[in-house]
């Protein structure tokens, strides 16, 4: 008996799983059938109001925006494609991101390490050894903002597009549902009502038997019958398409809430980036400074020409040492340099340094500068020049000199 009352739970199951089945079989052919309907315009459609339309596409628009801020600034601080590949498998995996060293401290290490074997007391040695370090302090820093703007700006973006939006999503196309379950019922009425009006039409008895007035009239009332229960139907779906529009304006209207917040997050993105690039100012000025002060030691004499050497024949120079630039010429190239004259190119207020002439030059062009052997003129270098020549200046004349019929003073 109790095998037999389990076998008979087990056969009531089946039959409630198969009319389930049935059921929502059903349901999603009528709204397979109103949504080919309204495609080919043979049946209408509930339209939603222009503030729940516009709430919409503000929503549409604000996803759409988000990932491609996304996925740009995991570009800016990842460039390295395979690096992202791997950061993203690990958070799908939800397993720690390994820490990965930058690139500045790479270089770093890779020029500390070429300081031991050169001899960390030779002048290129010590140089590499200070350079080093600082793009080490530069590799720290980008780990730092990079870490903070994961953190403050990408989770952030990255919770709304797999939270709040899949939520939005799910709501709308329940939305949708309602709505087609909402017309296939004003369809359905639609059409018993027209089927009513034609059976109950009076029938003429010259040439209608009185079996078909009985039949018609059954029809009648059957009809009757199929308009009630479509009436009711309809009002159940208004009901819950009326629920269903509610909850997603509620969740549509939150997305000024979103703005908000990523706001307060693109806020803390640049104050980040702000602490990032004055940091890396600092360590480059603090490094460009510590190399300042050890160029006499580094380069003794490098620029000093050799005052017993003769004039080169025809004018031909041989190559000639590069004089270092000063910290106030160091800047981008403005493309338009190279059409200005040099009468009009002011001299750095830092950077420039005397400079003993050796032999008489004549200028071949209104851009150079004549010289005469034993003057003293003030020289410097200026962004995108050539390294065999420098600007010049004697009194108010200025032009280009070349670098072979100088002796830079200290």
């Amino acid at each position: 008996r109790q095998r037999e009352r389990q076998r008979g739970r087990r056969r009531r199951g089946m039959d409630f799983s198969v009319k389930k089945l049935a059921s929502g079989a059903g349901v999603f052919f009528t709204r397979a059938v109103q949504f080919t309907e309204e495609k080919l315009g043979q049946a209408e459609k509930t339209e939603l109001d222009a503030h729940f339309e516009n709430l919409l596409s503000r929503a549409d628009s604000t996803k759409n925006w988000t990932e491609k801020i996304l996925r740009q600034t995991e570009v800016l601080l990842q460039p390295n494609p395979s690096a992202r590949i791997e950061e993203f498998l690990y958070e799908k995996l939800d397993r720690k991101i390994p820490s990965r060293i930058t690139n500045g401290e790479l270089l770093g290490q890779y020029m500390v390490d070429a300081a031991s074997e050169f001899g960390p007391g030779t002048p290129y040695g010590s140089t590499l050894i200070k350079v080093g370090e600082a793009q080490r302090r530069l590799g720290a820093a980008d780990r730092d903002f990079i870490q903070s703007s994961m953190i403050n700006f990408l989770t952030p973006l990255r919770n709304f597009l797999e939270g709040d939006w899949k939520t939005i999503l799910r709501e709308r196309r329940l939305l949708e549902n309602r709505r087609l379950d909402l017309d296939a019922s004003k369809t359905r009425l639609k059409k018993a009502k027209a089927a009513e009006a034609k059976a109950s039409a009076t029938p003429d008895f010259q040439e209608t038997r009185p079996r078909n007035y009985v039949l018609s009239a059954s029809a009648s009332a059957l009809w009757s019958e199929e308009v009630t229960k479509a009436e009711q139907e309809l009002r159940v779906a208004q009901t819950e398409f009326d629920r269903q529009a509610e909850v997603t304006r509620l969740l549509l209207e939150g997305i000024s809430s979103t703005h908000i917040n990523h706001l307060r997050c693109l806020h803390e993105f640049v104050e980040a980036q702000a602490t990032y690039y004055a940091q890396c100012y600092q360590y480059t000025v603090d490094l460009q400074k510590l190399l300042g002060s050890s160029d006499g030691e580094m380069f003794p004499g490098a620029f000093v020409g050799d005052t017993n050497a003769q004039a080169p024949p025809g004018g031909v120079s041989p190559s000639a040492a590069t004089i270092p630039v000063g910290p106030a010429a160091v800047g981008p190239c403005n493309p338009s340099t190279s059409s200005m004259t040099f009468t009009e190119v002011s001299p750095p207020s830092t950077g420039t340094r005397k400079a003993r002439v050796l032999y008489d030059y004549d200028a071949a062009d209104s851009s150079e500068l004549e010289l005469l052997a034993d003057e003293l003129i003030t020289v410097y270098s200026l962004p995108g020049m050539d390294s065999d020549w420098l600007m010049g200046e004697k009194g108010n004349k200025k032009g280009k000199v070349p670098v072979t019929y100088l002796e830079l003073l200290n």
